[in-house]
Protein backbone atom coordinates (compact mmCIF):
# COMPACT_ATOMS: atom_id res chain seq x y z
CA UNK A 1 0.00 0.00 0.00
CA UNK A 2 1.22 3.55 -0.94
CA UNK A 3 1.45 6.33 1.84
CA UNK A 4 -1.25 8.54 2.10
CA UNK A 5 -2.45 11.56 4.29
CA UNK A 6 -4.83 10.68 6.49
CA UNK A 7 -7.79 12.93 8.02
CA UNK A 8 -10.83 13.02 10.03
CA UNK A 9 -13.74 15.02 8.89
CA UNK A 10 -16.03 17.17 11.17
CA UNK A 11 -18.64 17.91 9.43
CA UNK A 12 -20.09 17.10 6.12
CA UNK A 13 -19.25 20.52 4.64
CA UNK A 14 -15.61 20.07 5.54
CA UNK A 15 -15.37 16.33 4.11
CA UNK A 16 -16.57 17.77 0.87
CA UNK A 17 -14.35 20.41 0.62
CA UNK A 18 -11.24 18.54 0.96
CA UNK A 19 -11.79 16.22 -1.03
CA UNK A 20 -12.98 18.55 -4.25
CA UNK A 21 -9.82 20.54 -2.91
CA UNK A 22 -7.23 17.19 -4.33
CA UNK A 23 -8.15 15.26 -7.42
CA UNK A 24 -6.29 12.21 -6.07
CA UNK A 25 -8.64 12.27 -2.60
CA UNK A 26 -11.39 9.93 -1.36
CA UNK A 27 -13.76 9.69 1.40
CA UNK A 28 -12.91 6.61 3.87
CA UNK A 29 -15.98 5.49 5.46
CA UNK A 30 -16.19 1.25 6.54
CA UNK A 31 -13.61 0.74 3.47
CA UNK A 32 -14.38 -2.76 2.44
CA UNK A 33 -13.94 -2.36 -0.89
CA UNK A 34 -11.78 0.71 -1.03
CA UNK A 35 -8.76 -0.72 1.20
CA UNK A 36 -8.83 -3.92 -0.65
CA UNK A 37 -8.47 -1.67 -3.81
CA UNK A 38 -5.68 0.19 -1.95
CA UNK A 39 -3.62 -3.16 -1.21
CA UNK A 40 -3.88 -4.39 -4.48
CA UNK A 41 -2.52 -1.33 -6.40
CA UNK A 42 -5.58 -0.85 -8.31
CA UNK A 43 -6.60 2.57 -6.80
CA UNK A 44 -3.90 5.01 -5.59
CA UNK A 45 -5.32 8.12 -3.40
CA UNK A 46 -2.99 10.30 -1.96
CA UNK A 47 -5.50 11.32 1.01
CA UNK A 48 -7.97 9.75 2.55
CA UNK A 49 -11.14 11.77 4.59
CA UNK A 50 -12.51 9.97 7.02
CA UNK A 51 -16.37 10.70 7.05
CA UNK A 52 -17.25 7.97 9.65
CA UNK A 53 -18.71 9.65 12.61
CA UNK A 54 -20.65 12.43 10.69
CA UNK A 55 -24.04 11.78 11.58
CA UNK A 56 -25.56 10.22 8.32
CA UNK A 57 -26.37 7.42 9.80
CA UNK A 58 -30.35 8.07 9.91
CA UNK A 59 -33.12 5.73 9.16
CA UNK A 60 -37.03 7.19 9.27
CA UNK A 61 -39.99 8.50 7.47
CA UNK A 62 -39.79 11.49 5.52
CA UNK A 63 -42.07 14.00 6.62
CA UNK A 64 -42.51 16.48 3.75
CA UNK A 65 -41.35 17.13 0.21
CA UNK A 66 -41.79 14.89 -3.44
CA UNK A 67 -41.32 11.12 -1.58
CA UNK A 68 -43.16 12.73 1.90
CA UNK A 69 -44.51 9.25 3.38
CA UNK A 70 -41.34 7.05 1.87
CA UNK A 71 -38.14 6.30 3.72
CA UNK A 72 -34.70 7.59 3.88
CA UNK A 73 -31.54 6.16 4.55
CA UNK A 74 -28.49 7.85 5.80
CA UNK A 75 -25.38 7.21 3.46
CA UNK A 76 -23.51 5.71 6.55
CA UNK A 77 -25.79 3.58 7.70
CA UNK A 78 -24.66 0.19 7.86
CA UNK A 79 -25.54 -2.54 5.81
CA UNK A 80 -26.67 -4.38 8.54
CA UNK A 81 -28.46 -1.86 10.35
CA UNK A 82 -30.37 -0.71 7.24
CA UNK A 83 -31.79 -4.55 6.42
CA UNK A 84 -32.56 -4.92 9.75
CA UNK A 85 -34.48 -1.90 10.47
CA UNK A 86 -38.67 -2.31 11.27
CA UNK A 87 -39.34 0.46 8.44
CA UNK A 88 -37.15 -1.68 6.12
CA UNK A 89 -38.11 -5.26 6.63
CA UNK A 90 -41.67 -3.82 6.86
CA UNK A 91 -42.42 -1.74 4.33
CA UNK A 92 -39.08 -2.69 1.70
CA UNK A 93 -38.77 -6.51 2.34
CA UNK A 94 -37.09 -6.37 -1.27
CA UNK A 95 -34.54 -4.17 -0.01
CA UNK A 96 -33.91 -6.23 3.01
CA UNK A 97 -33.38 -9.08 0.63
CA UNK A 98 -30.78 -7.90 -1.55
CA UNK A 99 -28.62 -6.73 1.08
CA UNK A 100 -28.60 -9.80 2.87
CA UNK A 101 -27.63 -11.56 -0.02
CA UNK A 102 -24.65 -9.94 -0.05
CA UNK A 103 -20.96 -10.60 0.63
CA UNK A 104 -20.87 -12.08 4.46
CA UNK A 105 -22.12 -11.01 7.76
CA UNK A 106 -18.62 -9.41 8.94
CA UNK A 107 -18.40 -7.08 6.07
CA UNK A 108 -22.09 -5.81 6.33
CA UNK A 109 -21.76 -5.05 9.68
CA UNK A 110 -18.75 -2.51 8.19
CA UNK A 111 -20.00 -1.69 4.84
CA UNK A 112 -21.88 1.37 4.34
CA UNK A 113 -25.11 2.14 2.13
CA UNK A 114 -22.93 4.80 0.32
CA UNK A 115 -20.23 2.96 0.18
CA UNK A 116 -22.04 0.24 -1.50
CA UNK A 117 -23.31 2.20 -4.55
CA UNK A 118 -19.53 3.53 -4.61
CA UNK A 119 -18.09 -0.08 -5.21
CA UNK A 120 -15.83 -1.26 -8.05
CA UNK A 121 -16.28 -3.95 -10.55
CA UNK A 122 -15.01 -7.15 -9.53
CA UNK A 123 -13.84 -8.14 -12.59
CA UNK A 124 -10.60 -10.23 -12.39
CA UNK A 125 -8.77 -7.76 -15.31
CA UNK A 126 -9.60 -4.97 -13.47
CA UNK A 127 -7.61 -6.57 -9.83
CA UNK A 128 -4.83 -7.54 -12.12
CA UNK A 129 -2.72 -4.85 -12.32
CA UNK A 130 -0.59 -6.91 -14.72
CA UNK A 131 -3.36 -6.96 -17.01
CA UNK A 132 -5.33 -4.20 -19.69
CA UNK A 133 -8.01 -2.64 -18.25
CA UNK A 134 -9.70 0.94 -19.62
CA UNK A 135 -11.32 1.21 -16.34
CA UNK A 136 -8.35 1.17 -14.27
CA UNK A 137 -5.95 3.03 -16.43
CA UNK A 138 -7.79 4.05 -19.42
CA UNK A 139 -7.16 3.73 -23.19
CA UNK A 140 -4.85 0.50 -22.09
CA UNK A 141 -7.44 -1.95 -23.37
CA UNK A 142 -9.92 -4.32 -22.23
CA UNK A 143 -8.38 -7.76 -21.13
CA UNK A 144 -11.63 -9.55 -20.39
CA UNK A 145 -13.23 -8.61 -24.10
CA UNK A 146 -11.23 -11.43 -26.17
CA UNK A 147 -10.30 -12.93 -22.31
CA UNK A 148 -12.24 -14.91 -19.67
CA UNK A 149 -15.17 -13.49 -19.66
CA UNK A 150 -17.65 -15.47 -18.35
CA UNK A 151 -19.03 -13.48 -15.28
CA UNK A 152 -19.32 -10.19 -17.32
CA UNK A 153 -21.52 -8.31 -19.49
CA UNK A 154 -24.21 -9.29 -22.04
CA UNK A 155 -26.29 -6.06 -21.68
CA UNK A 156 -24.69 -2.29 -22.13
CA UNK A 157 -21.10 -2.97 -22.32
CA UNK A 158 -19.07 -1.33 -25.22
CA UNK A 159 -15.26 -2.22 -26.52
CA UNK A 160 -13.76 -0.17 -23.78
CA UNK A 161 -15.28 -2.33 -21.12
CA UNK A 162 -17.49 -5.28 -20.25
CA UNK A 163 -17.21 -5.50 -16.93
CA UNK A 164 -20.85 -5.99 -14.63
CA UNK A 165 -21.39 -4.13 -11.15
CA UNK A 166 -21.03 -6.39 -8.14
CA UNK A 167 -24.02 -4.47 -5.73
CA UNK A 168 -26.64 -6.93 -4.81
CA UNK A 169 -28.64 -4.04 -2.92
CA UNK A 170 -28.56 -1.70 -6.04
CA UNK A 171 -30.22 -3.80 -7.48
CA UNK A 172 -33.09 -3.39 -5.50
CA UNK A 173 -32.56 0.25 -4.98
CA UNK A 174 -33.16 0.85 -9.03
CA UNK A 175 -36.30 -1.50 -8.84
CA UNK A 176 -37.45 0.63 -5.93
CA UNK A 177 -37.42 3.82 -7.46
CA UNK A 178 -34.76 5.22 -5.17
CA UNK A 179 -33.26 9.08 -5.01
CA UNK A 180 -29.72 9.32 -3.96
CA UNK A 181 -29.17 12.57 -1.97
CA UNK A 182 -25.72 14.30 -2.70
CA UNK A 183 -24.15 17.53 -0.90
CA UNK A 184 -22.36 19.16 -3.97
CA UNK A 185 -18.99 21.01 -4.32
CA UNK A 186 -21.15 24.05 -3.66
CA UNK A 187 -22.54 22.99 -0.75
CA UNK A 188 -25.97 22.64 -2.19
CA UNK A 189 -27.92 19.57 -2.16
CA UNK A 190 -29.02 17.56 -5.53
CA UNK A 191 -30.57 14.65 -6.00
CA UNK A 192 -30.15 11.75 -8.96
CA UNK A 193 -32.09 9.85 -9.93
CA UNK A 194 -31.11 5.75 -8.67
CA UNK A 195 -31.24 4.89 -12.70
CA UNK A 196 -29.21 7.54 -13.68
CA UNK A 197 -26.79 7.63 -11.25
CA UNK A 198 -24.69 4.75 -12.11
CA UNK A 199 -23.32 4.94 -16.20
CA UNK A 200 -22.38 1.96 -18.73
CA UNK A 201 -18.87 2.35 -20.19
CA UNK A 202 -19.27 3.53 -23.02
CA UNK A 203 -15.69 5.10 -23.85
CA UNK A 204 -14.80 6.65 -20.37
CA UNK A 205 -15.61 3.45 -18.24
CA UNK A 206 -13.12 4.52 -15.56
CA UNK A 207 -16.49 7.01 -14.33
CA UNK A 208 -18.74 4.48 -12.58
CA UNK A 209 -21.06 7.11 -11.72
CA UNK A 210 -22.59 10.44 -12.40
CA UNK A 211 -21.20 11.99 -9.37
CA UNK A 212 -18.42 14.38 -9.55
CA UNK A 213 -14.99 14.41 -7.38
CA UNK A 214 -15.79 15.50 -4.12
CA UNK A 215 -19.62 15.26 -4.14
CA UNK A 216 -20.65 13.15 -0.97
CA UNK A 217 -23.96 10.73 -0.77
CA UNK A 218 -25.67 11.69 2.22
CA UNK A 219 -28.78 9.54 1.99
CA UNK A 220 -30.67 7.59 -0.08
CA UNK A 221 -34.86 8.14 -0.29
CA UNK A 222 -37.57 5.56 -1.17
CA UNK A 223 -40.83 6.50 -2.22
CA UNK A 224 -43.98 5.13 -1.26
CA UNK A 225 -44.87 2.15 -3.09
CA UNK A 226 -47.59 -1.19 -2.48
CA UNK A 227 -45.46 -3.67 -3.35
CA UNK A 228 -44.74 -4.93 -0.08
CA UNK A 229 -46.70 -8.21 0.16
CA UNK A 230 -45.33 -9.66 -3.55
CA UNK A 231 -41.47 -8.85 -3.95
CA UNK A 232 -38.33 -11.21 -4.31
CA UNK A 233 -34.59 -10.85 -4.66
CA UNK A 234 -33.49 -13.99 -6.51
CA UNK A 235 -29.20 -14.75 -6.93
CA UNK A 236 -27.94 -17.43 -8.76
CA UNK A 237 -23.96 -17.74 -8.35
CA UNK A 238 -21.45 -20.29 -8.06
CA UNK A 239 -22.17 -21.12 -4.15
CA UNK A 240 -24.01 -20.34 -1.64
CA UNK A 241 -21.92 -17.39 0.02
CA UNK A 242 -19.05 -15.29 -0.48
CA UNK A 243 -20.35 -15.65 -4.34
CA UNK A 244 -21.23 -12.58 -6.56
CA UNK A 245 -23.97 -12.67 -8.62
CA UNK A 246 -24.08 -15.04 -12.31
CA UNK A 247 -27.17 -13.48 -12.45
CA UNK A 248 -29.57 -11.83 -9.87
CA UNK A 249 -33.29 -10.50 -10.20
CA UNK A 250 -35.16 -7.95 -8.00
CA UNK A 251 -38.79 -8.29 -8.75
CA UNK A 252 -42.14 -6.67 -7.22
CA UNK A 253 -45.35 -6.59 -8.47
CA UNK A 254 -48.67 -4.40 -7.28
CA UNK A 255 -51.71 -6.50 -8.46
CA UNK A 256 -54.84 -4.96 -9.40
CA UNK A 257 -57.95 -8.07 -9.05
CA UNK A 258 -55.65 -10.59 -11.16
CA UNK A 259 -53.92 -9.07 -13.27
CA UNK A 260 -50.63 -6.61 -13.01
CA UNK A 261 -51.04 -2.99 -12.63
CA UNK A 262 -47.37 -2.05 -12.22
CA UNK A 263 -43.83 -4.13 -12.33
CA UNK A 264 -40.84 -3.62 -10.71
CA UNK A 265 -37.78 -6.07 -12.37
CA UNK A 266 -34.01 -5.06 -12.10
CA UNK A 267 -31.26 -7.42 -12.90
CA UNK A 268 -27.76 -7.53 -11.45
CA UNK A 269 -24.46 -9.77 -12.82
CA UNK A 270 -25.23 -8.52 -16.61
CA UNK A 271 -24.18 -4.92 -17.39
CA UNK A 272 -22.16 -2.08 -15.92
CA UNK A 273 -24.66 -0.56 -13.98
CA UNK A 274 -27.76 -2.60 -12.29
CA UNK A 275 -30.19 -3.29 -15.16
CA UNK A 276 -34.12 -2.35 -14.84
CA UNK A 277 -35.76 -5.11 -17.13
CA UNK A 278 -37.87 -1.90 -18.87
CA UNK A 279 -39.53 -4.12 -21.51
CA UNK A 280 -40.17 -6.60 -19.26
CA UNK A 281 -42.15 -4.73 -17.21
CA UNK A 282 -43.96 -3.05 -19.56
CA UNK A 283 -45.00 -6.06 -21.11
CA UNK A 284 -46.75 -7.90 -17.67
CA UNK A 285 -48.46 -4.26 -16.87
CA UNK A 286 -52.48 -5.03 -17.40
CA UNK A 287 -51.81 -8.91 -18.13
CA UNK A 288 -51.91 -11.87 -15.49
CA UNK A 289 -49.47 -13.05 -13.51
CA UNK A 290 -49.36 -16.43 -15.36
CA UNK A 291 -46.24 -18.60 -15.50
CA UNK A 292 -46.79 -18.27 -19.37
CA UNK A 293 -46.88 -13.66 -19.03
CA UNK A 294 -43.85 -14.08 -17.03
CA UNK A 295 -42.13 -16.62 -19.66
CA UNK A 296 -43.04 -14.19 -22.50
CA UNK A 297 -41.87 -11.45 -19.93
CA UNK A 298 -38.35 -12.80 -19.55
CA UNK A 299 -38.16 -13.85 -23.28
CA UNK A 300 -38.96 -9.54 -24.29
CA UNK A 301 -36.24 -8.76 -22.09
CA UNK A 302 -33.48 -10.98 -23.05
CA UNK A 303 -33.84 -10.98 -26.91
CA UNK A 304 -31.76 -7.64 -26.49
CA UNK A 305 -28.72 -9.85 -24.31
CA UNK A 306 -25.71 -10.11 -26.48
CA UNK A 307 -23.32 -11.97 -24.36
CA UNK A 308 -19.93 -12.65 -25.44
CA UNK A 309 -17.44 -15.88 -25.42
CA UNK A 310 -18.00 -17.61 -22.33
CA UNK A 311 -21.11 -16.18 -20.82
CA UNK A 312 -23.83 -17.30 -23.31
CA UNK A 313 -25.45 -19.31 -20.72
CA UNK A 314 -26.39 -15.77 -19.31
CA UNK A 315 -28.97 -15.45 -21.38
CA UNK A 316 -31.14 -18.64 -20.72
CA UNK A 317 -30.21 -18.30 -16.96
CA UNK A 318 -31.42 -15.01 -16.92
CA UNK A 319 -35.13 -15.95 -18.34
CA UNK A 320 -35.42 -18.86 -15.83
CA UNK A 321 -34.47 -16.40 -13.09
CA UNK A 322 -36.31 -13.57 -14.11
CA UNK A 323 -39.81 -16.49 -14.24
CA UNK A 324 -38.23 -17.81 -10.84
CA UNK A 325 -38.37 -14.47 -8.87
CA UNK A 326 -41.82 -13.18 -10.38
CA UNK A 327 -43.05 -16.71 -9.19
CA UNK A 328 -41.57 -15.94 -5.96
CA UNK A 329 -42.75 -12.44 -5.69
CA UNK A 330 -46.49 -13.39 -6.27
CA UNK A 331 -45.96 -16.20 -3.80
CA UNK A 332 -44.88 -13.31 -0.83
CA UNK A 333 -41.91 -14.15 -1.02
CA UNK A 334 -42.41 -18.04 -0.32
CA UNK A 335 -40.32 -20.11 -2.19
Amino acid sequence: MRPFKYSRASDAGAAVQTVSANANAKFLAGGTNLIDLMKEDVMRPNELVDITRLNLTQIKIISDGANKGGVTIGGLAKNTDTANHPLIRENFPLLTRAILAGASGQIRNMATNGGNLLQRTRCSYFYDTAMPCNKREPNSGCGALEGINRMHAIFGYSEKCVAVHPSDMCVALVALDATVKIQGTDGKEKSILFADFHRLPGVTPENDTNLQHGELITAIELPRNNFADKSYYLKVRDRASYAFALVSVATALEMNGDNIQQARIAMGGVAHKPWRATEAEKFLVGKAATEANFKAAAETEMRNAKPLEHNKFKVELGKRAVVRALTQAMNGGRA
